[in-house]
């Protein structure tokens, strides 16, 4: 073998076991294979090597950590992720007092956040929107129909003044390095506000997720105070979109918990609705194009679009108004229940508080949150507070320090010495008597300091102004002292005190209401036809050649009775198979008491025939149930579906062959009980029957409806919920008097919608009902008192009692027979003010409801409240006015327990 560098031969065995490497102390190996690695070698790369499961593990483990600590989830402390904490950071260093250009703010901010602009921007329009932090100019773009803001070149922003008061300090902030070691940024803000409840917060990490809901300025300061008075606390999500919320099921916003929101809809006319608000994370765009899908899929019935009127008009500017034009005849009250049960007026929403506490994230309650805030509130009020005793304090020991120097002349004693060190010396040595009253030991720092006092400061020192700039240190250190040493009191000052200055303003924009569930299958508008083939056994809306039944929804449940005395409830669908011979078929509503069958069959083993009356309330769906006692053969003989449980009259034959002596006669269905599905029923005859048909319609054996009124969802129902309005029968109907003057008689449909803030009353309808009502007349400038009974029949048709004037006004309206009503007024412009309580019934005639009524002598009423009605007493003498008394402006003497606030006027 020859070297191929310099063609000398070397040794074989050297080519083996490699050059000698004496020199660094190795040892021969032993020869190997070609393909072969030393067994050491092996070994060693063996034991490096990372398996891949658990490479992976650590990376994900890394990755999740990083983006729920360091993106998506905020700190307790400060309710900010690193992103809103470094805009906030940057605008702070940046502030001037002037706006800044939005792009420059991105600019700055990316020297603390490694992301990028866009995510930048992003948060900080996110935060520029909720209009707390930060002061605006430009489009900053509208949460409510999603627009976007302008570029940011084009928009500008400063800190708030709320900002500057409640956010920054930086003798309490906690510093860190940013991520490239050049600047320095906090690692929470010294917020001392429950910041993350205000603004609400979103964020979606790797394995969680977090959503916050906003909540309302003034109740979060309020609540801040309760937790600090150590009182109990709730709070309820408060959204700058407005609208309506339910909050039952909120569960303090812990995960679990959900939330209802809803937009506010009102009834423009009988053709028009109009909605006033979106619900809270719901565009107006995206709304509309809920309503158009909806009705396009014959959930809601719009007025078709037309050239010149779109069925959905967007109407909105600086508020909100979408109006929905409705097809004729189509009920407004159902419309709205459908814009709520179909559409994006009403979501749920699902709130999940997960926050990072002590570097890992926790699941709490937003109470728990704000406690957390309160506390750490007082903690960094404290700190702020100590700081400041320690300046003062150094103040006060430096300006008895100067005063001494200057008035004991020590500056003479130094102008020997010869050495810096021995100036100290002199000065300190000169010190030494007055040592003792100082609160810590002079140390040479303090002597540096006065040797730099200025000779001009020296020849110009006054004692008298020097002794009144230490009275007032000593009075706000002492002040100071006392803050600390009631810490609690001086928190809740702060939180009044914010409240005093920011909290204008910033009132509830979300009404929280109670929701009724609805119904969809109620609501849904019949978009379909259904038919049945009774011989062939099927069921749809498909079946277009076949029999028609009447009109339904695509999400309706129909029933079916056999000639077999089986029934069964499906779902509708184009065409489905339901069983041969189909007696009756009908849209299925579920929980209806009130829809009594009627029904006669023959038992196949017996041959009795038996009659029963059942309502079919709740059933498993695509189930069948056997309606006899079970025997094979039963069939059907007679049957008929009541709606309000009426029983009519049926004439049963007998065949001829029949051993009866009377072969024909009546049964009346009233003398049947109403019992279950499953009941076998009454013996209606042991004989064959040859045919039954019915004679004669009956009446309803269920009596009239018991219906309540729940004040707080302004909704009918049946299921004993609020106040008992009465037992209707068909002719019945219910009166509602409206705060703003007008009354209406509607039917006790329970799809009727009545807004519980209008309504002053509520009632089953009486025509000997007298109304007595106190308003004001526009026209004549002067207050009128009126009884009158309600005259005219027309159903959902408003009729005003205090005149069609713009600018009349009521004040109180009662139904009570013998009311009450306290008057607080002025006889006189600028008079003092009385009080009276007025008997109407004693004095004023019932007249009809157009008629003006009497004329009160007063210059001006102020307040009027409805106060507990007479009490009558046979025989008594009545007194309709008692005489008037002089009442101090700022007092109201009424007790609140037995009266009812219905108006003010001024």
């Amino acid at each position: 073998m020859m070297n191929e560098e310099n063609q000398e031969p070397i040794d074989d065995e050297q080519s083996l076991h490699g050059a000698d490497n004496s020199a660094d102390g190795a040892e021969p190996i032993d020869a190997i294979g070609p393909d072969e690695q030393p067994i050491d070698t092996i070994n060693e790369v063996l034991h490096d090597q990372t398996v891949v499961s658990g490479l992976y593990e650590n990376y994900f483990l890394d990755y999740a950590s990083y983006v729920i600590l360091e993106r998506a989830v905020p700190a307790v402390e400060d309710g900010l992720k690193p992103v809103q904490r470094r805009i906030l950071h940057a605008l702070k260093e940046m502030d001037d007092g002037r706006f800044n250009k939005v792009a420059n703010v991105i600019g700055q901010t990316m020297q603390f956040h490694p992301h990028g602009d866009a995510s930048i921007g992003e948060a900080l329009v996110n935060i520029g929107q909720k209009e707390l932090l930060f002061d605006t100019q430009g489009s900053w773009g509208d949460v409510r129909t999603g627009d976007g803001a302008a570029a940011p070149r084009y928009i500008e922003v400063r800190l708030s003044k709320f900002a500057q008061d409640a956010i920054y300090n930086d003798k309490t902030t906690e510093w860190q390095l940013s991520y490239d070691g050049r600047k320095r940024e906090p690692v929470t803000l010294p917020v001392k506000f429950p910041l993350l409840l205000a603004q609400g917060v979103e964020g979606i990490a790797v394995g969680l997720s977090t959503k916050i809901l906003p909540h309302n300025f003034n109740e979060l300061v309020e609540a801040s105070i309760q937790i600090l008075k150590d009182k109990p606390v709730s709070l309820f999500p408060d959204f700058q979109t407005g609208g309506l919320i339910d909050v039952s099921n909120y569960n303090d916003g812990h995960r679990g918990g959900k939330v209802r929101v809803r937009a506010k809809i009102e009834e423009v006319d009988k053709k028009t609705l109009a909605i006033r608000d979106v619900p809270f994370g719901v565009t107006t765009p995206q709304l509309i194009e809920s309503i158009v899908k909806a009705a396009e899929l014959g959930k809601i019935r719009i007025k078709a679009p037309s050239r010149n009127v779109a069925a959905v008009v967007d109407n909105t500017a600086r508020d909100v108004e979408i109006l929905v034009h409705l097809q004729p005849g189509v009920s407004p009250d159902v419309s709205i229940d459908a814009l709520y049960a179909f559409t994006d007026c009403e979501v749920s929403i699902s709130p999940n508080a997960c926050v990072i506490i002590g570097d890992k994230p926790h699941f709490v309650s937003v109470t728990d949150i704000l406690r957390v805030n309160t506390h750490q509130t007082v903690h960094l009020l404290q700190r702020e507070l100590e700081i400041r005793r320690s300046e003062l304090m150094e103040r006060l020991l430096y300006s008895s320090l100067e005063k001494i120097f200057i008035e004991n002349r020590i500056y003479r004693k130094i102008e020997e010495c010869e050495t810096f060190e021995a100036v100290l010396v002199t000065i300190d040595k000169a010190l030494k008597p007055f040592k003792k009253q100082f609160y810590r030991e002079i140390t040479e720092d303090d002597l540096i300091r006065l040797t730099e006092i200025k000779i001009k400061r020296i020849s110009k020192f006054d004692g008298f102004k020097a002794e009144e700039l230490m009275r007032r240190l000593e009075q706000e250190l002492a002040e100071t002292e006392d803050n600390l040493a009631n810490i609690t009191r001086y928190a809740i000052a702060y939180y009044k005190d914010l409240q005093k200055k920011y909290g204008k303003g910033r009132e509830r924009k979300t009404e929280i209401r109670a929701f009724n569930t609805i119904s969809a299958n109620v609501v849904a508008a019949a978009n379909q036809k259904l038919y049945v083939d009774r011989e062939g056994g099927f069921i749809g809306y498909g079946l277009k050649k076949d029999e028609y039944v009447s009109d339904c929804s695509d999400i309706d449940d129909i029933i079916i009775f056999r000639r077999d005395a089986k029934c069964l409830v499906t779902k509708i669908q184009e065409k489905i198979f339901v069983g041969k011979d189909i007696v009756h078929v009908s849209v299925f509503k579920k929980n209806d008491e009130r829809k009594i069958y009627n029904l006669v069959y023959l038992d196949g083993k017996s041959g009795i025939s038996m009659a029963k009356r059942f309502p079919v309330t709740g059933v498993t769906r695509d189930r069948e149930y056997d309606l006899t006692m079970g025997n094979p053969k039963s069939k059907l003989t007679y049957f008929s579906a009541n709606d309000n449980g009426e029983a009519e009259i049926i004439t049963i034959n007998l065949t001829a062959q029949s051993t009866a002596k009377i072969k024909q006669f009546d049964f009346d269905f009233a003398s049947v009980g109403i019992k279950n599905r499953g009941a076998q029923g009454n013996i209606l005859t042991k004989y064959p029957v040859r045919k039954i048909t019915q004679k004669s319609g009956g009446v309803s054996t269920l009596g009239g409806v018991d219906i309540w009124y729940d004040d707080h969802l302004g909704r009918l129902n049946r299921d004993e919920r609020g106040r008992l309005l009465g037992n209707f029968d068909a002719k019945d109907s219910i009166l509602v008097v409206y705060k703003d003057g007008q009354y209406e008689l509607t039917s006790f449909d329970l799809t009727n919608r009545y807004e519980p803030n209008e309504v002053a009353v509520l009632m089953k309808f009486d025509p000997e009902t007298v109304l007595s009502a106190i308003y004001y007349e526009i026209n004549q400038k002067a207050w009128y008192v009126k009884r009158f009974k309600v005259e005219t029949t027309s159903l959902d048709k408003k009729f005003s009692f205090i005149g069609d004037t713009k600018g009349s006004k009521n004040l109180a309206v009662t139904a009570d027979r013998f009311p009450r009503i306290e008057i607080v007024h002025q006889v006189k412009d600028r008079g003092p003010l009385e009080k009276m309580v007025l008997e109407p019934e004693g004095f004023i005639e019932v007249r009809g409801w157009k008629a003006l009524g009497n004329k009160l002598p007063f210059a001006k009423v102020k307040e009027v409240k409805l106060l507990a009605p007479k009490v009558v007493i046979p025989n008594a003498v009545k007194n309709p006015i008692k005489p008037a008394e002089p009442v101090e402006a700022s007092t109201t003497e009424t007790d609140e327990k037995e009266s009812v606030q219905l108006g003010l006027f001024s």
